[in-house]
């Protein structure tokens, strides 16, 4: 049984942050797998990118993508995507 079918057993409606976390812990397990496979970091890096970027074209259409997408570059550069190594 997976996470999202322990927190859903009762069959409640999970809230999108909670969805959000486990499809997270997905990515990093895959992550580590690939890795042990010999699998740089920077390939796995493009291609889960790439993968993204086809299921929000495919669910919001090439123009609202492309609007989210030209939002990246502010959020990098305000480092909503960095790690605070101090935390850690």
């Amino acid at each position: 049984m997976n996470s999202l079918s322990r927190m859903n057993s009762a069959r409640e409606p999970i809230a999108d942050h909670e969805q959000k976390k486990v499809a997270l812990g997905y990515v990093h397990e895959a992550w580590a797998e690939a890795r042990l496979d010999g699998i740089d970091g920077d390939c796995m890096a493009q291609a889960c990118l790439f993968a993204a970027l086809i299921e929000f074209v495919s669910t919001y259409g090439e123009d609202a993508a492309a609007v989210f997408a030209e939002g990246l570059s502010d959020r990098i550069r305000n480092g909503e995507f960095s790690l605070d190594l101090s935390r850690q």
